[in-house]
């Protein structure tokens, strides 16, 4: 993952008046952990982001943007190309560029074969989920269904939910993730 998540991290926590030991009570995660993260000792999962999110009460996305005061149209051409030439076998694309408080998110996601994005957990809001190649398997309260190409689902976040490559091929899917307020 990007580097500067961690800095944005510790800028956000300190803007907001927020120790170490405040967000690791939020989110579970060891303060020594946190810290390690803000000081770019230890990457941060997209599991542990979203709880880090969560608990400075921002999306996701805001840690991998540089936002900018206009909002403009932006267009992302061929937004798969450089997706394609990724070796992680966890890969997502924020599609908001330079949007300063979207209110959704479009992830173009990949996983490789027997992949997924950690274990199941909920979050504040919504998720519409578009699989565009490849079988997504998204696994919601322990039941799973299996998205093809063209498949989509809605689904309340709050709900534990998962998604996984049971395959032997990439799954590129779209989610877009609403941005409570």
């Amino acid at each position: 993952m990007d580097d500067s998540i961690g800095i944005k991290i510790k800028e956000l926590r300190k803007e907001r008046r927020l120790t170490l030991k405040q967000i690791s009570e939020k989110t579970n995660l060891s303060i020594s952990f946190l810290s390690q993260v803000e000081r770019l000792k230890s990457s941060v999962t997209l599991e542990s982001l979203k709880k880090i999110s969560e608990a400075l009460d921002v999306n996701p996305s805001y840690f991998f943007s540089n936002p900018v005061k206009k909002t403009t149209p932006m267009i992302i051409r061929n937004s798969l190309r450089d997706l394609n030439d990724r070796t992680n076998s966890f890969i997502y694309k924020d599609l908001v560029v330079n949007i300063e408080n979207p209110l959704f998110t479009p992830l173009l996601v990949m996983l490789k074969p027997g992949e997924n994005r950690g274990n199941s957990y909920s979050h504040k809001g919504q998720e519409f989920l578009y699989v565009l190649e490849g079988t997504l398997t998204v696994l919601i309260d322990d039941e799973e269904q299996n998205l093809h190409p063209f498949d989509c689902i809605y689904l309340d976040s709050t709900t534990p939910h998962n998604w996984m490559n049971h395959t032997d091929s990439d799954v590129k899917f779209l989610c877009i993730s609403s941005n409570p307020a």
